[in-house]
């Protein structure tokens, strides 16, 4: 059942620290810092690699590949004979977003920060992959996964067209996302449909236009596309079914007019969220039956694209049952919600779970600013938690 939130387990920062030396908190909040205060948008975190490579080579590192994805790393660590291997990844890249936070290591790159906490989830993987190094109390093969431009949705794909899934050996991967509102030291994850799936889709209404003064000699592309945005409210309630999640957003409309000019062309750009690649085919199916329907209705032609920016993320059944053993060794049985709800937002992880099964956990910020927010920054008492959590996933699922 989903948890009503409560105060951290007593003992709870106990436990996750005594899995994550006190030498590793540390820098794992100076890592983490030094990626803050140097963010590097998608596909162009040269730096942020630079700095993932030179750390896991000091761990002792030897088999670290470069460039997967354009940008991305993929470190290799053995130990034992096992044959098994799993994955843990992170995201690396940042936000165009300029920040507002004053912190002494806010960003140094104008216009660009870390504003979804992808600089912490950089900083608990170094620290797990430091942590196992050291120990080596596993037996099989772990790939550490740092992933290129996830917030559009690109650099996942990309890594799987460079070969990931056959270059790397993997069963089973896992990655996990901090979340403000949770309080830090507590994790939560669902088994199935976790997170949506994202179509981004733009409409492109051509008429004759003209002056306003005339209008019965015009065709108006901008009267169609307001038509259109008020029709594409039946896709949710008459073509969908309502047990099923669907979301159908116009987000914006852009037209070639003047003030005394009928538009002779208009652009409506918007997205689309469900779960399932189902209800994305409905989806567009009915958008552009309505698109074209109500064009030629105001005498004008209109053109679809719709692209699937991010499929659904669904985490493995029995793989949720192991993350959540791994959680609640890590915070106790009472800081692990393992029946949290679907959201409506969308995560790239989801297309490497199309290929190998897995799981995608939550982790507590606490009481931050919102995701994406210019005033957003990583909570660094949750490091701990994150790197230990990855730790015992290793240790859960590749004992010796």
């Amino acid at each position: 059942m989903a948890r009503d939130w409560r105060k951290l387990e007593e003992g709870a920062r106990a436990v996750a620290t005594s899995l994550i030396s006190d030498e590793i908190s540390r820098d794992m909040v100076r890592w983490r810092q030094h990626l803050h205060a140097n963010p590097e948008f998608g596909f162009e975190e040269t730096e942020t690699a630079a700095f993932i490579v030179k750390r896991l080579k000091e761990f002792g590192f030897t088999d670290i590949a470069t460039g997967v994805g354009k940008t991305g790393v993929v470190a290799t660590l053995r130990a034992g004979t096992g044959n098994r291997a799993i994955g843990l990844r992170a995201d690396m890249d940042a936000l165009h977003i300029s920040e507002a936070g004053t912190a002494a290591y806010r960003s140094t790159n104008p216009g660009v920060m870390h504003a979804c906490g992808h600089d912490g989830h950089v900083a608990m993987l170094l620290g797990a992959a430091r942590q196992l190094a050291e120990t080596g109390d596993f037996d099989g093969t772990v790939q550490f996964i740092f992933q290129p431009a996830e917030e559009w949705g690109q650099g996942m794909q990309a890594m799987l067209d460079d070969g990931l899934t056959e270059r790397f050996e993997m069963d089973e991967v896992y990655g996990l996302h901090n979340m403000p509102g949770i309080p830090v030291g507590q994790f939560a994850t669902r088994p199935g449909a976790l997170m949506a799936a994202e179509d981004n889709f733009e409409i492109a209404i051509s008429g004759s236009g003209g002056h306003s003064s005339r209008p019965h000699q015009t065709s108006d592309a901008l009267l169609a596309a307001c038509a259109i945005v008020t029709g594409m409210q039946n896709i949710v309630s008459r073509h969908i079914d309502p047990a099923e999640l669907a979301v159908v957003s116009a987000t914006e409309i852009t037209t070639d007019g003047t003030v005394n000019a009928i538009a002779s062309t208009a652009r409506i750009t918007g997205d689309a969220r469900s779960y399932s690649p189902g209800i994305s085919q409905a989806i567009e199916e009915a958008l552009r039956e309505i698109v074209g329907g109500i064009a030629v209705a105001h005498g004008c032609h209109a053109e679809v694209e719709y692209a699937r920016v991010f499929v659904p993320l669904i985490n493995d059944s029995e793989l949720t049952e192991f993350a959540t053993t791994a959680a609640v060794s890590v915070a106790g049985a009472q800081n692990v919600d393992t029946a949290t709800a679907p959201i409506g937002a969308s995560e790239d992880f989801a297309r490497l779970l199309n290929h190998i099964p897995g799981n995608f956990m939550y982790l507590g910020n606490g009481d931050t600013e919102v995701l994406h927010h210019a005033s957003y920054d990583f909570n660094d008492d949750a490091l701990p938690y994150g790197a230990a959590y990855f730790t015992e996933i290793v240790r859960e699922r590749l004992k010796p």
